[in-house]
């Protein structure tokens, strides 16, 4: 069996969709998504971006050389990518792909949490024995230390920055703090900025504590097992979108009025 998976999505996507993408794993597995993602496709075989395939530009301009042969080489092909192109899909059915599409996101309203209905939906084809929590293996030792990002993909998600100044602060007389920022956040003096997501996977493992936002990189610190402590506000789903693991906790600010964040436990798996 070759099968083919393919995943677009941000850090936060690929990292909640982990148990159902190594679910799938039978035979020889390939993994074609984003590229920032590749380094933490490792359970793969072989992985590639999506866009050095040429995929992305499938049925908008002549075929990457090499691309259909490519894809005619698996038995099956698993792709979240496509969603919200019907063309895509019509096209990759047309040339007799062995391909099946699932939806990119949870729909609206249904209060299930992400990983779950990724793992739901590949239980359509596959056994699939998961407890629903992401992982990611890194080799390291705990340290004295804790790492804040205080960023996300949308500042409607992040606590405001002097509230995390003011946590480090309070912080720093139990154990030094090191501030983390990636390639598209604003500037923040002193962050630590590793741009290889494994690389920073096994720094983030490293770590006593992590303190983030709703992120990609809270869900990094989470599934390699640093003790998270994510903070999420109005504008964040912590049903469907929390990050998973046994050393989880949330916080939830912004709920009310002067509201201070309130800790709950993440939700279960």
């Amino acid at each position: 069996m070759r099968r083919l998976l393919i995943r677009p999505g941000a850090i936060g996507d690929f990292i909640v969709s982990l148990p159902a993408l190594e679910g799938l794993k039978q035979g020889h597995l390939e993994v074609w998504t984003s590229s920032v993602n590749v380094p933490l496709a490792r359970f793969a075989d072989t992985t590639r971006s999506i866009a050095s395939t040429g995929l992305d530009l499938l049925g908008v301009t002549e075929p990457a050389p090499g691309l259909l042969d490519l894809l005619r080489g698996f038995d099956s092909i698993v792709s979240w990518y496509g969603a919200n192109r019907p063309e895509f899909r019509s096209l990759m059915r047309d040339l007799g792909l062995p391909v099946t599409f699932f939806p990119a996101l949870p729909p609206r309203g249904t209060g299930v949490h992400a990983t779950d209905f990724y793992l739901a939906q590949v239980r359509t084809i596959a056994e699939c024995s998961s407890d629903g929590i992401p992982r990611i293996p890194c080799p390291g030792v705990r340290e004295n230390f804790a790492v804040i990002h205080p960023f996300s993909g949308s500042p409607k998600k992040n606590w405001p920055l002097e509230n995390f100044q003011a946590m480090a602060r309070q912080l720093e007389r139990v154990m030094p703090v090191r501030w983390c920022s990636g390639p598209d956040d604003p500037p923040l003096e002193n962050a630590v900025r590793i741009d290889d997501l494994y690389q920073l996977a096994c720094w983030l493992a490293r770590a006593r504590l992590y303190i983030g936002n709703d992120s990609g990189i809270t869900h990094l610190a989470a599934a390699v097992g640093t003790p998270v402590l994510a903070l999420f506000g109005p504008a964040s789903n912590a049903q469907v979108w929390a990050p998973r693991g046994p050393n989880v906790r949330l916080a939830l600010w912004g709920r009310s009025p002067a509201c201070p964040p309130d800790s709950t436990a993440a939700p279960a798996a």
